[in-house]
């Protein structure tokens, strides 16, 4: 039987306040890691309602997407997932204080571009990078370029 190969779908969530971007801290295989606010995509969800979704469970942070940074596919250096992650931008919203963050953030950070680039040895993926770069430099793609189908 032939096996079909399918990759990770992932949102992630560039929020950017005052300069800072907010990021999570999480505990993975690897240790403690960095990353953008990012998650599965779950079945019959759209991008945008993921993307959201996802920000609010690790951060207690609102998020509302308004423009695509990017799409980006990551092969583990592994071999055993390649992501394909979808990563926006948008309003930050209200924070709901007491929220219990997902299984597995430690915490929610805002770090400056350059304290993100100091710590890159402990990012979760080269994408955490990336995806800032890409958006430093004004890469913004309208939503109308997504279709989500009920």
């Amino acid at each position: 039987m032939n096996r079909i190969w399918k990759p990770n779908v992932t949102v992630a969530a560039l929020i950017e306040r005052d300069g800072r971007f907010l990021l999570v801290e999480e505990e993975t295989e690897d240790g403690l890691r960095f990353n953008q606010p990012a998650g599965h995509l779950d079945e019959g969800e759209s991008l945008l309602a993921a993307c959201a979704r996802e920000a609010l469970e690790e951060t207690a942070w609102g998020f509302t997407p308004t423009s695509l940074v990017g799409i980006y596919q990551w092969p583990r250096p592994q071999g055993d997932v390649t992501y394909l992650r979808f990563a926006f931008c948008g309003d930050l919203g209200q924070f709901q204080d007491g929220r219990a963050l997902d299984d597995g953030i430690l915490r929610a950070v805002w770090m400056t571009p350059e304290e993100i680039r100091a710590t890159t040895d402990r990012h979760r993926s080269p994408l955490v990078s990336q995806c800032v770069s890409d958006y430093l430099a004004g890469r913004r793609f309208p939503l109308d370029l997504l279709r989500h189908y009920d």
